[in-house]
């Protein structure tokens, strides 16, 4: 295996590695023309492997690039399925079965309108990375569909959900790919798809899917996994710097899982996070978020987040999520969507003094924007790092699943926080050996693509 040495890098081993990732990047664009988060994707991952393939040219002998950006397998499919008024409607369902070097393919499912190739092959892509970040013997997958679960009633959502894991039954399995949830997807979509793949399999198959009910096989502190995650990735971060949560003021996009989690940790370690948002717009309140408020309206009541001024008429409530980032805060956690942070907003959070950003989302901040927090000392803490736990804690209940075991709450979190100190390591540790000390973005990309690219090495060309 190759291991991370600091060794000279001679000026010709350097131009030919900056030519062959040029020329690699150059053959995916061709091959995906308009498939613009996933080109974002591989452009930020690639501008960080340069150094990789200078000092150890017998990648570029072996082509690591051109296959870790093909997916191994995608799968389209259509979704039929019938309305309450009978209608019948059609979506589209995917699966994208990226790269199996490390385990059976892993990665959440998202039924959200914007879903479609390009955006399923860059969740997929940086699934890679985060995945092997976590130490856990998973590969990269990720699917959903363009189905919109808002306004529709829960036989709907049923009938839906159904159909889509009638086809996508074909292609998973516990040794094979096993999916989570995402976006759109919690444990009552998990509970209608892992029921009905095993009415199809005829049996009882627990690690098929994870993200389930705890009281069906499902792992506890698994809901919270992500945000907590995220919170404890940048915790390690703040606290190498001399920094913490205690007595800062926190913004977090968003109101998901992801969010709530995030606001609860943080709030824990001493925060005062003092705004949250959906999709219609954003709530500021500067006495610090009411966390329980946010729960009842997201989780129980499924409402809006401008509702929250309804028992706080305090607070101020905003059209446009984006404005978010105008409020002055010491730490912001995206973790709503993609690119919500893009250049202005990242000038506006460095100009109000920003301290640090942890990416809670998937790739929540543009490539401008990032280069914009490393440039002005920003601490700044990767999504394929920082939001890590979701995945880490899913290859825990396949665990559980595979021995028969329930872990205790307290058991998953100790376990969560080890994965995210262990994976603040690797990602520290492989900045500062191949010379950007402090730069975890090029950091995670090294670890993760280390650990991938040497499996593929030992495995053979495949």
């Amino acid at each position: 295996m190759m291991e991370l040495k600091n060794v000279e890098i001679s000026h010709n081993n350097r131009s030919r590695a900056n030519d062959y990732v040029h020329e690699v990047y150059e053959l995916v664009k061709k091959r995906n023309p308009d498939e613009k988060e996933f080109l974002q994707a591989i452009r930020e991952i690639f501008v960080s492997l340069r150094p990789v393939f200078a000092k150890h040219p017998e990648y570029i002998r072996d082509g690591i690039l051109e296959r870790i950006t093909e997916p191994e397998r995608i799968i389209s499919f259509r979704v039929a399925w019938e309305d309450d008024q009978g209608r019948v409607h059609v979506n589209r369902g995917f699966r994208v079965q990226f790269n199996s070097e490390l385990g059976p393919y892993k990665g959440g499912i998202r039924f959200h309108p914007s879903v479609n190739n390009s955006i399923m092959k860059f969740l997929a892509f940086e699934q890679i990375f985060k995945n092997a970040l976590t130490g856990q013997p998973i590969g990269a997958g990720k699917g959903g569909s363009d189905f919109d679960p808002k306004g529709k009633s829960e036989r709907e959502i049923m009938r839906f959900t159904q159909s889509f894991m009638t086809e996508l039954s074909k292609h998973i399995g516990s040794d094979m790919d096993v999916p989570a949830g995402d976006i759109g997807v919690g444990k009552r979509e998990i509970g209608y798809m892992f029921g009905q793949y095993n009415r199809l399999k005829g049996g009882f198959e627990a690690g098929v899917l994870t993200g389930k009910d705890p009281s069906l096989g499902g792992s506890l502190g698994r809901k919270e996994a992500t945000g907590y995650g995220t919170v404890y990735f940048v915790e390690e971060m703040l606290n190498e710097n001399g920094m913490s949560f205690k007595d800062s003021t926190v913004i977090v996009s968003g109101s998901g899982n992801v969010s709530t989690y995030a606001m609860e940790k943080a709030q824990q370690l001493g925060a005062k996070v003092v705004a949250c948002s959906d999709s219609g717009g954003y709530i500021y309140d500067k006495n610090g978020i009411d966390l329980e408020t946010v729960k009842r309206l997201k989780e129980v009541e499924n409402k809006r987040i401008w509702e929250y001024r309804k028992t706080h008429p305090h607070a101020e409530y905003h059209e446009d999520c984006s404005k978010i980032w105008t409020i002055p805060c010491d730490i912001a956690l995206p973790c709503a969507t993609q690119n919500e942070i893009d250049e202005v907003s990242a000038n506006m959070l460095i100009k109000n003094g920003l301290k640090a950003i942890g990416e809670g989302a998937n790739m929540p901040c543009t490539i401008e924007a990032i280069e914009l927090f490393l440039k002005n000392g920003t601490l700044f803490a990767p999504a394929k790092a920082a939001n890590a736990g979701g995945v880490a804690v899913s290859a825990m209940e396949m665990s559980q699943n595979s021995m028969r075991l329930a872990w205790t709450a307290e058991e998953v979190d100790q376990r969560l926080k080890t994965v995210m100190k262990n994976i603040y390591g690797s990602c520290k540790d492989a900045a500062e050996r191949f010379g950007k000390p402090g730069n975890l973005v090029m950091g995670a990309n090294i670890a993760g693509f280390l650990k991938v690219a040497n499996a593929m090495v030992a495995h053979g060309i495949r």
